[in-house]
């Protein structure tokens, strides 16, 4: 993974301008710049959540109808309950498989809402379950309580699944963004040794890591970081004011917060992965993927090029994320054993 130092004095490429991005990615870089949105940061965290909240299903595609969604509310380590939305479609012989899922959104924004019809799509086109979790948001609860909340969240999957009519025996955990970081760490979490025991008897074996964009390492010195901190949807005054808000400095050392850390991942779920190239988390995630390879964690990647973060949520305007959604269905039924 090549290095380079953030250029500070670089004043941003206007989308028009820049080689990088495909067409249709950049005449709607071209469009959000022109409607003159306020940064994340300079709103606050209340207004961030309803700036967010109210621009999060714009790009997306419609929310599909599903044969079955159902909120939920799970039990946490610490005795708070929090919520949970069970998403399934289409007939299915006995227990159903199922994906946790953790949305995106820098652990201060997004919520079941955000993310309804990612995980509508999912379910519609994966024939699993998925269920979406409303982990507990910074800077409320900082590091690590979307950590824990999100392991809480697999070990009751793992032994509640029979009775919502799904498999325990073919579960997976996946996630956008900071949900790909949650779902990164409970792969790791959850590995197994070679003869299928677990690292932590209280979660169920996984067959899937779905990771998309993920934040996997400290970011500062990486050519993706360095080329795009500045130009697109996802800045670094913005990653700067998520973390700051989730967790304290000396705390990004953990590997919880930066799974490229983690100093075991030996026997962690099958990997897919999926990445912009025009993304700062870029070169972090990729080097997690091989991290993972090295390990000798069966690796699937996909780099689309010329996209930037965030590209999945953009159904109407991309094709790019209709692939991906494509992709990511394919890679559950594979790992499912799901007819197409």
């Amino acid at each position: 993974m090549a290095l380079a130092e953030p250029d500070p004095g670089r004043a941003p490429e206007p989308p028009e301008r820049r080689p990088d991005l495909n067409p249709r990615m950049r005449d709607l870089l071209v469009r959000i710049e022109r409607a003159g949105r306020p940064p994340l940061p300079s709103l606050g965290v209340e207004g961030a959540r309803l700036a967010y909240a109210r621009g999060a299903e714009i790009l997306d595609l419609p929310r599909a109808p599903l044969d079955r969604v159902e909120d939920l509310l799970l039990p946490m380590r610490d005795g708070q309950r929090i919520a949970a939305r069970l998403y399934a479609h289409g007939p299915c012989a006995g227990l159903r498989p199922a994906l946790l899922f953790l949305h995106g959104g820098g652990y201060v924004l997004g919520d079941l809402e955000s993310h309804d019809s990612l995980c509508r799509q999912l379910a519609l086109r994966s024939a699993a379950a998925v269920l979406a979790l409303d982990y507990r948001r910074a800077p409320e609860h900082r590091f690590p309580t979307a950590v824990n909340d999100a392991l809480d969240a697999l070990a009751w999957l793992g032994r509640e699944a029979d009775t919502l009519g799904l498999d325990p025996q073919r579960l997976a955990v996946g996630g956008d963004s900071a949900g790909g970081t949650l779902a990164a760490v409970c792969a790791i979490v959850a590995r197994t040794d070679a003869r299928g025991r677990p690292a932590d008897p209280a979660l169920p074996a996984l067959r899937l890591q779905m990771l998309i964009y993920p934040v996997c390492g400290r970011l500062r010195h990486t050519a993706s970081y360095a080329a795009y901190r500045r130009d697109h949807l996802l800045s670094d005054t913005t990653l700067d004011w998520f973390f700051d808000h989730y967790a304290a400095p000396a705390e990004r050392e953990d590997w919880r917060f930066a799974p490229l850390l983690a100093p075991e991942m030996r026997g962690a779920a099958p990997l897919w992965m999926g990445l912009a190239a025009c993304d700062p988390l870029h070169d972090d995630a990729l080097a997690h993927a091989q991290a993972l390879q090295a390990a000798g964690v069966p690796t699937r990647l996909r780099v689309w090029p010329g996209v930037v973060h965030d590209f999945v949520k953009m159904g109407r305007a991309l094709p790019e994320a209709l692939q991906a959604h494509a992709e990511a269905a394919e890679a559950l039924r594979l790992a499912f054993g799901l007819a197409p």
